[in-house]
């Protein structure tokens, strides 16, 4: 929900060849270029946007839309009280929501409404996310951070440890709303995660080169309107900021560190954004590597699904350089729905290990209940049933299983690198002299799964581990 606010900032340019108006959305200090046709006005479609939105964020949008109507109110009714020297009365404003640029806005009015004047009071500022009692995050307050391009409604907030996370709001993405930065984009592996991300990163206006070992998977992307790099040195040299997305540490160094790999192609200034899954040692070797030669460094590994790539709704967990993660920005915005930055490089790489031995773990169990429901004579459909409507409720829970029950393995997440994760996780704790028996355990059944030649299935196909 938007409303009337300051003229846009200079560095955010309005979109061309699009009927735009330039907005700002309650609850928070977010701006963006907004479609015609995406706009409505608040009071004829309140009640049917509240039944849409069940979000806490939402929520937040509509208390402070009310909070500014009723403090409106209050002015007006002072106003009406006092009148002025000529005895006439101030009259009654509904709320306008919309910030106006040049362009004519009577389309989107309701017929009674006027416009506020600057004086109306703007809501009070949110000093904290409804994220129940004694969350860290907090709004940034600094005028730099209140003027950066906000697209798909992101909110930049900043926890009490420092980290700091961009998140997206409740509602709807909206796409037009996405300001492409202008710096040359590259993208090296086009494997599940990379396909939907360099998808989603063409779909919103950025200049992407292209890179995979196998050239083929490069053709659809070309006919989008990518640019094909015959190697990664040339898309390192030719691109202002380079991401990787590929299977493994190894492979990760040798993108880098092999023939014609990215170093021979980092100059002072050049950007290098390591998206792989890998151990926190190879993040450091690379990012030595890299800023040696006067390149700058980010790790950025996902998490999430080749599905919540193809729907730009990925969670990016970025360390490193602070300056190349405010560069990439509208990047992140177009490929995921919340990213964080943890400090310094290696702290992405250990958040990502745990996040992965966690959901790989949980998988391997959820297949363990499933065949135990099966040979203690349970029906596995009500098991799920049960399960569903419990507190371990999920899209999740409820996919996987689905897919279990009807035999589809196809992948989503690969079951070899989920394995991998547990792997790299296990070694983690054994450095840090932390137990991790449960990761253990979860990691021999992907093993055996492995040896039943389920590799490139799905993680869900842990399954086969325990029938066979």
């Amino acid at each position: 929900m938007a409303r009337k606010g300051s003229k846009p900032p200079k560095d955010l340019k309005k979109p061309r060849g699009k009927k735009c108006h330039f907005v700002k959305f309650f609850g928070t200090e977010d701006h963006a270029w907004i479609k015609v046709e995406q706009l409505k006005p608040y009071h004829a479609h309140k009640e049917e946007m509240i039944k849409i939105n069940k979000g806490k964020r939402f929520q937040q949008a509509v208390d402070a839309v009310e909070d500014f109507l009723k403090k409106a109110k209050g002015k007006e009714q002072n106003s009406e009280g006092k009148g002025d020297s000529k005895g006439k009365k101030t009259p009654n404003k509904p709320l306008k929501i919309l910030e106006e640029d040049d362009e004519d806005l009577s389309a989107l009015k309701d017929p009674s409404e006027k416009d506020l004047t600057d004086s109306d009071p703007e809501p009070s500022a949110i000093e904290r996310l409804g994220a129940g009692p004694g969350s860290g995050f907090k709004w940034e307050s600094s005028p730099a951070s209140s003027m950066e391009p906000i697209s798909k409604r992101l909110k930049i907030i900043e926890e009490d440890t420092g980290s700091t996370s961009i998140q997206a709001a409740d509602s709807t993405a909206i796409n037009g709303s996405i300001t492409p930065t202008d710096k040359r984009i590259g993208f090296l592996g086009l494997g599940l995660m990379g396909s939907g991300i360099v998808s989603n990163l063409l779909k919103m206006g950025h200049v992407v080169t292209v890179w995979n070992r196998t050239a083929e998977k490069c053709d659809l992307f070309i006919q989008e309107g990518a640019r094909l790099g015959r190697t990664p040195a040339e898309v390192a040299s030719t691109c202002d900021i380079t991401f990787s997305c590929v299977s493994d540490p190894k492979a990760a160094r040798d993108l880098v560190l092999g023939p014609s790999g990215v170093l021979q192609g980092i100059r002072p200034g050049k950007c290098y954004v390591e998206m792989s899954t890998v151990d926190p040692e190879t993040i450091t070797e690379l990012s030595q590597v890299i800023t040696l030669r006067g390149g700058r460094f980010l790790e950025a590994p996902v998490a999430g699904s080749q599905q919540l790539s193809n729907d730009g709704m990925l969670v990016i967990v970025a360390a490193g350089d602070r300056t190349v993660y405010e560069d990439c920005s509208s990047c992140f915005q177009a490929m995921g729905k919340t990213s964080f930055f943890l400090g310094e490089a290696g702290n992405a790489a250990r958040m990502m290990l745990i996040l992965n031995m966690v959901q790989g773990s949980f998988m391997a169990t959820i297949a363990e209940g499933l065949t135990l429901a099966q040979a203690t004579g349970q029906s596995q459909q009500t098991f799920l049933d049960i399960l569903c409507q419990g507190q371990m409720a999920s899209t999740f829970v409820d996919q996987k299983c689905q897919n279990i029950l009807q035999g589809n393995f196809k992948p989503d997440y690969y079951l070899k690198h989920i394995q991998k994760d547990l792997r790299l996780a296990i070694s983690m704790g054994d450095m840090a002299n932390h137990p991790t028996p449960m990761a253990a355990a979860a990691n021999e059944v992907y093993k055996r799964a492995k040896a039943l030649d389920q590799s490139d299935n799905d993680i869900s196909a842990v399954y086969r581990a325990y029938i066979h």
